[in-house]
């Protein structure tokens, strides 16, 4: 209970003084990626020590800094953000739904950063929102993020695959890098509000080149990014925490 108020006091106010940053930077003309990539990096970093979650990275060579990729993840918890945030050294933008827009001063950095907001209920402007992360992507050598299942799993178990992390790279021939994030429903599940001092793993697999695929085997490269990312979360870590065991002793 108090881990989760000390959580919810220190990321409401690292939320307002990096958010303001980034508004900030907007208007006075920032135009320099790391700015705001800083911001995010460092919201992250502070909201992971409020929580006490520890982050472990493997496989961050897969990631390289002099090319784009798109990072396509599994979604178990509200912590995988921060998470990826503070994994990938590198320009990164995240895909998300239109609503993060709506939230007061965070909705406006997000845009003033450059992430990209899909609209799910209009086709024509999702489309035009995976053309600007195209872009994005080809003229900085970015990362783009994208949760695959399009919103948070319940259960912690990998969901049905949206299109439009394949349909982005089919159409860039940009390689995806599947990634796997485990332990972060263990410490904050959906529709749930105690935070859970649990360490958290993000585990880069190898990328797969988009040689050889398109849109008429779009199905198959969704088919081996799926079974790639499955087999990354079944590796067995001594450092995760079963799941159910109590909190240890002497912590907040």
């Amino acid at each position: 209970m108090i881990r989760t108020a000390w959580t919810v006091l220190v990321g409401g106010i690292a939320t307002f003084i990096f958010s303001s940053g980034a508004v900030l930077g907007g208007l006075l003309g920032v135009k320099h990626g790391p700015y705001y990539d800083g911001c995010a990096r460092y919201w992250s970093k502070v909201i992971l020590w409020a929580s006490g979650v520890p982050v472990h990275i493997e496989g961050i060579d897969h990631v390289p800094a002099n090319q784009p990729e798109i990072i396509v993840a599994n979604h178990a918890s509200w912590f995988d953000i921060p998470a990826l945030a503070t994994s990938v050294p590198k320009r990164t933008r995240f895909v998300a739904k239109k609503e993060l827009e709506r939230i007061p001063i965070f909705g406006r950095a997000w845009k003033t950063a450059g992430h990209i907001s899909i609209d799910r209920q209009d086709r024509l402007s999702a489309i035009e929102s995976l053309e600007r992360a195209g872009a994005a992507l080809r003229s900085d050598n970015s990362s783009v993020i994208i949760f695959a299942e399009g919103t948070r799993s319940v259960d912690g178990t990998l969901q049905p695959f949206k299109k439009g992390a394949f349909m982005l790279a089919l159409h860039t021939g940009v390689n995806i890098v599947p990634t796997a994030i485990i332990g972060s429903h263990d410490a904050l599940p959906k529709h749930h509000w105690r935070v859970r001092r649990r360490p958290i793993i993000v585990r880069f697999g190898e990328p797969i080149p988009m040689a050889g695929f398109g849109p008429d085997n779009r199905d198959e490269l969704i088919s081996l990014v799926r079974s790639r990312i499955e087999e990354l979360l079944a590796i067995p870590d001594p450092r995760l925490v079963p799941r159910h065991q109590p909190e240890p002793t002497g912590q907040r």
